[in-house]
C-alpha cells in the first residue's frame, strides 16, 4: 500500500456539485409548478420545471415503477466504483481526479432526488425554433462534463516516452 496523497479530497468538489444541484433543485420546486416556464434567455434557454422517473433522455420513464430503484441502485454502485477508482488515485493526478468528481456529484445528486421525491428533478430547457433538447439540471451537466471530460483526457493523455 502507498503512503502517497490519494484524490478523495477532490469529493469536496462532489459535495459541492451536490450542494449545487439540490439548491437550485429547491428553489424550481418553490417557485415553478409541473411544467410551468419561464424564458431565461428569449428562443434559447428557459427554467421549466420537469420530472423524469427514467434515465437520460426520459429512457424508461413510464416502465411502472422499478427503475426508480434500478437507476438508484446503478448510481449508488457506479459512485462507489468510482470512489474506489479517486483512492488509487494520486491526488496530484487531476486529469483522473477531476472528472470522476464531477461524475460522483452528478449521481449522487440524482440518487437523492430518486429516494427522496421519486423521480429526478429537471428544469434547464434549451431550445430553438421547434427544437428542443430533453430538460436536465445540473447534476446531468456535470455526469455529462465528467464523461466528456474523462474520455478526452483519456483519448489525448501524453504517452509515456519509449525506454531505451
Amino acid at each position: 500500500m502507498s503512503n502517497r496523497p490519494n484524490a478523495l479530497t477532490w469529493l469536496v468538489l462532489s459535495l459541492l456539485i451536490i450542494i449545487a444541484d439540490q439548491l437550485s433543485k429547491w428553489v424550481v420546486l418553490a417557485h415553478f409548478q409541473l411544467h410551468e416556464s419561464l424564458p431565461v434567455i428569449d428562443g434559447l434557454l428557459s427554467w421549466t420545471l420537469a420530472f423524469n422517473e427514467g434515465a437520460a433522455f426520459s429512457f424508461l420513464s413510464d416502465a411502472g415503477g422499478w427503475q426508480r430503484w434500478f437507476f438508484t441502485v446503478l448510481a449508488v454502485v457506479v459512485s462507489g466504483i468510482l470512489v474506489i477508482w479517486l483512492k488509487r488515485t494520486a491526488r496530484s493526478d487531476w486529469r483522473t481526479a477531476l472528472p470522476l468528481a464531477f461524475i460522483v456529484g452528478g449521481a449522487i445528486g440524482n440518487v437523492i432526488d430518486r429516494i427522496r421525491l421519486g423521480h429526478v428533478v429537471d428544469f434547464i430547457d434549451v431550445h430553438y425554433g421547434t427544437w428542443s433538447w430533453p430538460a436536465f439540471n445540473i447534476a446531468d451537466s456535470a455526469i455529462s462534463v465528467g464523461a466528456v471530460i474523462l474520455i478526452v483526457f483519456g483519448l489525448f493523455a501524453s504517452k509515456p516516452a519509449p525506454a531505451r
